[in-house]
């Protein structure tokens, strides 16, 4: 769910769900913001990331700028560490919002939004 945030900065999910992912993704942030190799290192893992060598038709299509050859994993650092990080530089911590919303048809479970701000 966390890769899913940080690729679409934005998710719908319970309540609960959210308020237990909120400290996850603001540590990736804080792991972003430094942006050294270890810490890239300690985002990976976190993740639970494992890369897939990419074939060699993806790799000149890589080189060439096409990003759509990369695996959703590679987007998702590619995304903390390009944009989200240096994205929230000045800001110190609360990362992301939560908006309550209407409740699910299935089990009348309380549903919110969480994302990150647009700082």
């Amino acid at each position: 769910m966390l890769k899913s945030l940080i690729d679409e900065e934005r998710i719908v999910t319970t309540v609960a769900k959210a308020k237990a992912l909120r400290s996850y993704a603001d540590q990736m942030v804080t792991l972003a913001k430094r942006n050294t190799l270890a810490t890239r290192r300690q985002a990976i893992a976190e993740l639970m990331i494992r890369f897939n060598p990419l074939t060699d038709k993806e790799e000149r299509a890589a080189r060439n700028g096409d990003t759509a050859a990369y695996n959703t994993d590679r987007r998702v650092i590619q995304k903390l560490f390009g944009e989200l990080g240096p994205r929230f530089t000045e800001r110190q911590g609360g990362y992301t919002r939560l908006i309550k919303s209407k409740r699910r048809v299935g089990d009348n479970a309380q549903t919110c939004v969480i994302e990150y701000l647009a700082d």
